[in-house]
């Protein structure tokens, strides 16, 4: 047994108390199989590369596999049920993202309530949206899309993958908080808004760095600024949006989750393990192709975030009338 999977199940047993026994018996023995992590969206995506980088990290410390499981559908609110509904043994994990801080204003009727039946356990990175227009609108900076949108009230769309997107409530609340007035066109996935941006059909788009960083790379599209109150090591000499807009922030993120009444004990001990994947270099440096940087909380400092962003977008989804397609 190595070392790291010695103090892993040194750190799940806790403090033993005879009482107890039966209890951390059973806590010492995790992993004892395989664990599947459930991921709300297809292979391939931004939410599925960070979940295979943690799931290859637990996999070599803790010596059983952490396998992936896409079950894609309804903007992630599949994998959520399935999750809820899964026994709270530690075997059946979640990542978690935007999407469901979002979802929980974007939908009326759901089968869960997330903030209350998923328990956090750890984020793992956090990366920029990055505000771009087509070449052709005349401006270089935020001040002056603020200052030609005002002047051209209605006459700018922007683009995002669907309805309730991080794209799209990026987008609201920069309108909330600047008052210009855009014109928003859901598409059905990213790639067809970034074709129609990159043709010109409309002018901006709040996309994901990784998405877009090629055809801006390509001078297909001129970045202004990035959504995240610090700048981007990928674009480091773009500004922020809040440097114009001050209070403005808007980021995606991903972590992990489980089901509520997972055992505290398995709870904290990936919470270690995980954020000693985000002070390893290695670990870091992939995180930094993804465009990303890494995000590390406790437990409970996940938790707030999690209810913060559920407050924060809830309030853009409700002012901004947004409803789920």
């Amino acid at each position: 047994m190595n070392h790291s999977r010695r103090k892993f199940l040194h750190l799940a047993a806790g403090a033993a108390a005879l009482p107890l026994a039966p209890h951390i018996a059973k806590a010492q023995a995790y992993p004892s199989r395989p664990v599947r992590i459930i991921v709300g969206f297809p292979a391939g995506g931004s939410a599925d590369l960070a979940a295979r980088l943690v799931a290859q990290w637990l996999s070599e410390r803790l010596g059983q596999q952490f396998v992936i499981e896409n079950r894609p559908g309804a903007a992630g609110n599949i994998a959520v049920e399935a999750a809820v509904n899964a026994p709270a043994d530690g075997y059946t994990l979640l990542l978690i993202g935007p999407p469901q801080a979002i979802n929980a204003s974007l939908y009326d009727k759901l089968n869960f309530n997330f903030l209350r039946d998923i328990a956090p356990i750890a984020s793992i990175l956090r990366y920029p949206n990055v505000m771009e227009v087509h070449p052709a609108v005349a401006v270089r900076t935020v001040r002056e899309f603020i200052a030609y949108a005002k002047a051209n009230p209605g006459m700018l769309i922007f683009a995002s993958a669907r309805n309730g997107t991080s794209q799209h409530v990026s987008g609201e609340l920069f309108k909330a908080m600047t008052g210009v007035n855009m014109v928003h066109v859901p598409y059905r996935g990213n790639a067809p808004a970034l074709t129609d941006l990159v043709g010109g059909q409309v002018q901006v788009m709040f996309d994901n760095i990784p998405t877009s960083i090629e055809h801006i790379r390509a001078g297909k599209l001129r970045p202004l600024a990035v959504t995240t109150t610090a700048r981007s090591d990928v674009l480091p000499d773009l500004p922020t949006v809040a440097d114009f807009v001050p209070g403005y922030e808007a980021s995606g993120w991903f972590g992990i989750g489980a089901p509520r009444n997972t055992s505290a004990e398995i709870i904290n001990a990936l919470n270690s393990e995980i954020n000693a994947g985000l002070a390893d270099a290695k670990f870091r440096a992939r995180l930094a192709n993804l465009g990303s940087t890494a995000l590390v909380f406790s437990p409970a400092e996940f938790g707030k975030h999690l209810a913060a962003e559920t407050e924060k977008w809830g309030k853009v989804i409700r002012a901004a009338n947004i409803k789920a397609e």
